[in-house]
Order: C-alpha cells, then structure tokens, then sequence
C-alpha cells in the first residue's frame, strides 16, 4: 500500500518517500508530536499478513533498540495502525556508501574515517550479541559532516544458544515468496561463504563484508561481481579477489587488514571488528620517528677500492643529506606533536562471586586516594556493601549492610554512606554497626563533603529536592530549591575543598537526555547551569603535576556516551568544548537517569561495561512455579508495572520510549500491542476496574511534577477522565471487588507516604463520580501499594516501620492487625494475591515467595513463607516488575535467566584518565 504525502500513520504526517526495500517502503514524515523528521519503514501488505516476515520485521525493531551509538541509525519506536505496521527511525540525510563509490574509488584519506567508523559501529553490536548480516554500501550513509550512520539491522539476529545450528534463515535459497518480494536474505556479493552455504553465520560474517565493503571503497570496483545471483555466489565460494585492482602505494596494514577480512574458512578471519580498528588505526597515524631514524642509520654498501679523493665526495653528500635530513626531522618533530595518550584500562573481575546492583547510579566507587574499591552487589540472592583493597585479590562483604545501593565515601575515606531499607546509612569502612541517618525510601545519589555533611536525594518521586544531614546525624533539612520548570534533583557529587556541589536538574523524570548538569556554590550564590542536556555530572581533578591554574574536568552522560569539558574551578564553569571521552558504560537511561561511573580524587575513573541503559529494555516471560519459563512477549521494550486484565487475556502496562511513559495493552494470545495513552506528561501504573473496561492510571499531564489519578476505557474509546485533582504525588493501586473503592497512595510531606482510599458513586449504567479521598493509614513511616484480596475483606501492603520493607495484611473495613506476612530482614514488596488459592504472593531478594493463609472470623492467619519458584526474577528498579495470571498458576515477570548479562561481575579501571582528559579537552585559551 503506497501512501501519499499529507496521509498519516499516527502522529506521523508522510511529507515524501525515501525508496523501497525489500520487506517495505520507506517514508521521509514529520512527527507531530516532538516536531521532528523521521523516516517510517512501513512492511508491505503482501507481508503483514505473513507470520514468518511479520516476525522478521518485529525482531528488526527488537534488534534496533538494543543498539544506542553515534554510528548506528536509532530506532525511536514502532507504530502499530490499523493494517500498517512502521518502524519509525532517525532520518539520516546524505548520500549512501553506494552512491559515494558509484561515483569511483574513495580516496585512502577519506576511505579510512569511514571505514573506521563502521568498524565501530559493527563493534557495539557484536559487543550485544548481534550480527549485521546485511552490511553492504546501500546500508551506510555518509553525512556532510563526515558522520557515518549504518543502517538496516533488519536481517540481524542476536547470537543466543539456538543459533548453534544453521537454518533457512541464514541461507541465501531464495523461496517462491521470496522471489515475489525481491527479497535475499543478505545481499549475495557481500555474503560471507559460510553464509551462502546456508551455515551458522556468526559476527565473522560481518568481519567479511566489512572486508568486501573497504575493498569497494577502495578499489571502486565489487569484490565479487557477476550477470545474476548464482554467478556472484560461485565467486563469493570459490574465487579470489583482484588485488591488482587497489591502488599500488596502500598501506601496508590496511592491505593486511583486507587479506585477513577476506579468508573464506572463517577459522582463519580476523576473529573481532575490534582488530580491524587497531589495523585502521595503524593506518591512520602518523610516520614513527624511530622509521625516520632507521631509514637515516641503513647500512651502507660494501666497500670497494676508490681513490681517496673520490671517497671525499659521497662522504661530504652524505654527510650534506645527514644534516639536510636531521634538520628536517627537528623542524617537523613528529614526536612534540600532541596526540592524546592512550588511556591505561584495566577489566578486572570484582573479587567476589557477585553481580552489581544496576539502575541505581554507581554501584563501585574508588576511594579518594584510589586505593580501595566498594561495590554494591548481589550475592546469594542478596546485596550487600563489598570491599577490596586494590593490593589484593578477593573482596570481603561488609555485615549489616543488606539491600544497600549507591555508595559514596568521605572525604577521609573512613566511611561509606549508602541506602538500605528505605534508609540514608553510614557504615565504618572496616566494618562494624551500620547507622541509620533518615528515611529515604528510593535514593538517588548522595556526596560526603568536607565540612561533614551528607547532600543526597532521599526519593525517586516529583518535586524531590536535594536535602543535606550532619553526618553525625540530625534533621533533614533541603539543600537547594529546584530550578524553574525542574521536577527531580539526583546525583550530587561535592567537588572538595568547599567549591560546591554538582547535581542533575530534570524537568522529566524519564528523558534523561533533557536534563542539565548543575552547580550549587557552597560559599552561597544562586546554583547555575554546567551543562544543558547532560546528566549524572562529575567532576574530575587535574591530573598530578598540572599547572595550578589549570582545573579539572567535568564528565557527563549524553545519548549514551560520556563527554568530557575542561571546568574552571574559580568561575565554576565550563572552559572549552564538550568532547567524547568514554564510551560503552552501563546506565540506566530511562528509568533513574545513574550511570555506573566514578571518579576518585586522584583523577582514576572506574565505571561498569555495558550499554545506554535500559533503552534496549526486556521481555516479558511467563513464569510457572516448577520454574519453568517461556516468553509471554519476546519484544523487548522499557516497561514496568504489568498488570492482567480480569479475564486473563490482556496485558496493560507502562511503556517507557525514553521520551516519556504511556499505557499500553498488550493482547498477549494474538501478540498484538496498542498504545492507549498518548498525552504530554508521564502515564503510570495501570490498574483494571473489576469490570475489565476501564483502566485506572497515574498522570502529570495537567501539570508537570504533579501526578493524580485519571482513567479511561480500556479499548481506547472516549475521553480521559480525571478522578483525583490535589498537590501531592498520587498512584493507584487496587479495587475492591464491587469497584466502589480504589486504593491508592500519596505522598504527603511529613507522613511520607500513605495508604488513602478514593470512594466512588454510581453504577456501570448510570455512570460513576469519583468522590473525596479519605486516609486507610497514615504513620511517619512509608506504607505503598495497597491491595484488595479477592473477597475485598483484607488488603495487602509493604511498609518500612521495621527498618526493612515488610508485607503486612490489615482487614477492610474495620480494625485489627496488622499482620506481619514477611520474615524479618526479608526485604518483602509488592504482594499479589492468587485469585485461585489462599496465598498472597511477594518479592524478596530476587525470588518470588508466597505464604498461605487461613481466616478465622476476623484473625488472619499466615503460614511461613516459602519460594513460589526456583527460578529468580530480573527486578525494574523500584518498579512493579510482575503479576499473577488469574489462573494463579502463572506470573508475567522478567525471569532472571532470560537476561544474557544478568551478572555484571567486572568493572574497568582508567588510571590516567585525568592526563587523557587534559589532552582531548583543553582548556579555551
């Protein structure tokens, strides 16, 4: 179905078409929404009605997702509309690789930087397990200002352990349909052999047309060429290529790159894209002085009988070209040239058996003299403080120190200050009692300064302002007030000797990429700005031995790659130009906005390897108690807060595309996915009415920070309708069974968070009216999500009046209780209850437990708890990351053994970052 220019998919108006391929037609739109240009790749008619193309095209968003790097075209997102179904994603303008080479071989000058940043790009991907298979010159655009984008991972597939074997999808046999559609699987005269035999293809396919696409752009002319298909694929099996077609004086390391790109038994191939780009960069440097050297110091021919005075003349030539040759070498000093030092890295493995705790900032910091590591990581099902002396092999976990998060030390290196338990905690850095200092139920960051004084962010909600403590304990008072139209204050950092303190300002709570780094002076003065559209800022000090006038640095996070600028530390503020400085760390872009990165004050940077967070998202797997599990929804997206429909058969969920959260409802027996909410502002935590028509949720649509109740028909028809309109951070929870009641809870100041309850008047028939909003409980402690048991007699919360999170059951209405349903220490959240059997379920400590209950008028009565599955769970954060099925015999759930890097075990060292620093951002003169 072609469209035409003015018709619209969505919120995208089709302006122009941009071509065609083989799965679809491509389309140049606008987006109405964020007033962008995009480019829609929208599937054909003849395939939407194919399960295995349709499928095809859905692992091509899956696989485009997980990929976030300047070389790589973004995937923004996947528009489901009617009968057509698009891709939408970054518009790249400026020819292709195809057209650049149409027009003759690329010159050695300018073939490099491109090759090089394919190289990289192709590099990413296979570090996530995935393989191009498609890469060819019609694939790679070339921007006007050098940047190259590649495109089209449409035919890759994630390596995983079923891609052992080959099969038809890695085999280029065209099928009657195939040929229909003018479709291959991978373009013939850049197919790797063991490819076009139909064998396992695996990242050396892409190391092959890498080799095929550089000789190309070399040579200006196909490695492998022929009148159709089957001829080009004899050649791709069983010919070499024509190496007199490249130019003469290349490069020795690039002509070796090539013959190694090129071997046809894969066991022989260069084995990483990684060794290409060592090669290129040989390539790329300059002449060695040592060459130059050597070329002078030859040795000279044997000697022969010659007359003295004819022995004079070639000597003083020589002697002539010596000092021709020495003075042009002084002039032109290659080796005072500045070219930045190679930063010394070192990936070593944490010295426990652990895997850190993610999306909650910096889970291993270095000490301020660099010597000792703390990590936050998790170890038999729990987490835990670590420490390491950098002289030795193993880490030791520090006691008492369960469920902690975000570490930071003092200035002396002493101590650890941490979150734990819905608490602010300090522990001796030898050991010892932890101290609690305050509540803080989700905490996002805090910074020890030298005055002994803790700055942190006790919460993950809107409005929440840095707040400051003595560190010797006290009253929490805040520290700074929010910026204008700023939401949420996180991830301070002190810059010592009293300076001030860097933070993150966001006016969203999702698209991190909006946020700016701030600074607050501590001699008093307004806060202002370091970086606009950066998050998580540190600072870096100058490198030992550094003039003293020269500062530091600042780092920051910015569409998935760290950036570096020189800072004035007199001026607090920037001095130079933002430049890339660290690449591959592993954040958590879309859900708190913390990066797995330190800096310790001997300018050593230590940060965990990985990707740009979240934006690659998960599955979603069911889960069965015996622990088995298979997928509910193989594609991967950024959600949270499942919950079933009361006939089981819809999914309703949160979707998070980095921008900002809506609903969506996911038919998960016909694998069909619509988006039900799609106003400005942040949509959160659906709830069904007991009716299954409706579909309650959280919003700060009216006013940002600001989030009330709101709900609207499950199926998409009609209006929104707000049901709660106050100050304070409201989210839904549970229904009663007669649908009079809805659970929620609210943050309200002094009482932290409480349990409320929201009446409602009317019928299905005569329409309902929401009425006033009255208190279940209300302690100085946090007590949240509130659920109804299926008879509507009890409800289920999490509360911290322990000092750990606990499940409690409490009857409704009335008095008693409540009842402890955890263990101590357990850490317990979210119950659920079965709809089938008397048992309520929770989580703790990456299990899934459940206890059995029995009522006797007005007691309620729980068994101990027991594992509800053998197979752990991949926790969102603080999110809701489950439900249960109203069959109560399965769980829609992340399962910790579909996630391929659930261990995060290493972490990387970078000893002279701050020399590094000092040489690719200067200083503005």
């Amino acid at each position: 179905m072609a469209l035409k220019p003015g018709s619209s998919i969505g919120p995208f108006e089709i302006t122009g078409s941009l071509g065609a391929g083989g799965m679809g037609e491509v389309y140049r739109a606008r987006d109405t929404k964020l007033n962008r240009d995009v480019a829609l790749k929208v599937l054909h008619d003849i395939v939407v009605s194919d399960p295995d193309r349709l499928a095809r095209f859905r692992r091509e968003a899956q696989v485009l997702a997980s990929l976030n790097h300047p070389n790589v075209a973004h995937l923004y997102g996947f528009e489901d509309a009617s009968a057509v179904q698009a891709l939408v994603m970054e518009l790249v303008e400026g020819p292709t690789l195809a057209d650049r080479i149409a027009a003759g071989a690329i010159p050695l000058a300018d073939t490099l930087p491109i090759a090089r940043q394919i190289a990289d790009a192709l590099e990413a991907a296979h570090d996530q397990g995935i393989v191009h298979r498609d890469l060819k010159p019609a694939n790679v655009k070339v921007r006007d200002d050098g940047t190259v984008k590649v495109l089209d991972f449409g035919l890759a597939k994630a390596l995983n352990a079923d891609s052992a074997t080959g099969s038809a999808q890695n085999s280029p046999t065209l099928t009657a349909r195939a040929t229909q559609l003018g479709m291959i699987l991978g373009t013939a005269a850049y197919m790797a052999p063991e490819q076009a035999r139909g064998r396992t293809v695996d990242r050396r396919a892409d190391v092959w047309a890498f080799g095929v696409v550089l000789y190309e752009m070399l040579s200006g002319t196909r490695a492998f060429d022929g009148e159709d298909i089957s001829i080009t694929l004899a050649g791709v099996l069983k010919e070499d290529v024509n190496w007199q077609a490249l130019p003469a004086a290349l490069p020795v390391p690039v002509r070796r790159l090539l013959r190694r790109c090129l071997e046809k038994d894969p066991k022989r191939r260069l084995g990483s894209i990684g060794d290409a780009r060592l090669e290129l960069d040989e390539a790329l440097s300059p002449p060695d002085r040592d060459g130059a050297i050597a070329m002078l110091a030859a040795p000279a021919a044997p000697a022969v009988a010659i007359p003295r005075w004819q022995k004079a003349l070639p000597w003083a030539a020589a002697a002539a070209g010596l000092v021709t040759a020495l003075a042009l070498l002084l002039l032109w000093a290659p080796w005072k040239s500045v070219t930045p030092p190679s930063p010394k890295r070192l990936l070593a493995n944490l010295g426990a058996d652990a895997s850190l705790v993610g999306q909650v900032g910096a889970s291993a910091i270095l000490s301020p003299d660099g010597t000792t590591l703390v990590f936050a990581a998790q170890a038999a099902g729990q987490s835990r403080l670590f420490v390491r002396k950098l002289a030795e092999l193993q880490a030791v976990p520090l006691p008492g120190t369960e469920g902690a998060s975000s570490p930071f030390f003092s200035p002396k290196g002493d101590w650890i200050g941490y979150f734990a338990g819905s608490k602010l905690k300090k522990v001796s850095v030898t050991g010892g009692a932890s101290i609690p200092l305050g509540d803080a139920p989700t905490g996002r960051g805090g910074t020890w300064t030298d005055d002994d004084t803790i700055i942190f962010t006790p919460s993950n909600g809107s409005n929440v302002t840095l707040m400051q403590v003595a560190a010797a304990g006290g009253p929490f008072t805040p520290f700074v007030k929010l910026g204008e139209g700023a939401t949420t204050q996180r991830w301070p950092q002190a810059l010592l000797v009293r300076k001030g303190v860097l933070y993150t300002e966001n006016p969203s709570t999702t698209n991190w990429d909006s946020a700016n780094v701030v600074i607050a002076p501590l001699s008093g003065g307004a806060p202002k700005i370091v970086v606009r559209g950066g998050y998580y800022g540190r600072y870096v000090p100058a490198a030992p031995g550094s003039p003293a006038r020269e500062g530091g640095h600042v780092i920051y996070m910015q569409q998935g790659t760290v950036f570096a600028v020189a800072f004035d530390l007199d001026r607090l503020e920037t001095v130079g130009q933002a430049v890339p400085a660290v690449e591959g760390v592993e954040t958590s872009t879309n859900s708190t906005g913390g990066v797995q990165v330190a800096v310790a004050s001997d300018g050593t940077l230590v940060y965990a390897p990985g990707t740009a967070g979240s934006s690659a998202g998960n599955p979603i797997d069911w889960m069965t108690r015996d622990g088995k599990t298979s997928a509910l929804r193989a594609t991967t997206a950024t959600w949270t807060s499942p919950r079933f429909s009361p006939d089981g058969q819809r999914l309703a969920l949160e979707i998070n595309d980095g921008k900002q959260r809506d609903i969506w409802i996911y038919d998960w027996a016909r694998d069909n996915i619509k988006q039900l909410t799609y106003d400005a502002g942040d949509d959160m935590n659906p709830i069904w009415t007991p009716d299954g028509r409706r579909i309650v949720f959280s919003s700060d649509r009216a006013k940002p920070g600001i989030r009330n109740i709101y709900w609207t028909n499950a199926d998409g028809t009609g209006e929104v309708t707000r049901l709660t309109d106050g100050p304070n951070v409201q989210y839904p929870s549970s229904w009663t069974p007669d649908q009079k009641v809805l659970a929620f809870q609210e943050a309200r100041g002094a009482t932290s968070w409480d349990l409320m309850l929201l009446p409602m008047e009317g019928d299905a028939t005569k329409g309902w009216k929401p009425g006033t909003p009255t208190v279940l409980l209300a302690t100085p402690f946090t007590e949240v999500f509130p659920t109804f048991s299926p008879d509507g007699r009890w409800i289920a919360y999490f509360a911290n009046d322990s000092g750990a999170m606990d499940v409690y059951v409490r009857p409704f209405p009335g008095s008693g209780g409540p009842w402890r349903i955890s263990l101590p220490g357990q850490f317990a959240t979210f119950p659920r209850w079965s709809r089938t059997s008397p048992e309520l379920l929770f989580l703790s400590q990456s299990k899934v437990m459940f206890a059995r209950y029995s009522v006797a008028g007005n007691s309620f009565n729980a068994d101990k708890p027991q594992v509800w599955s053998p197979t752990g769970y991949i926790g969102l954060g603080t999110a809701n990351p489950y439900d249960v099925h109203p069959d109560g015999k399965r769980l829609a759930i992340i399962a910790a053994q579909t996630e391929a890097e659930a261990v995060h075990d290493r972490i990387v060292f970078v000893f002279n970052f701050a020399d590094y620093l000092r040489t690719i951002a200067p200083r503005s003169k």
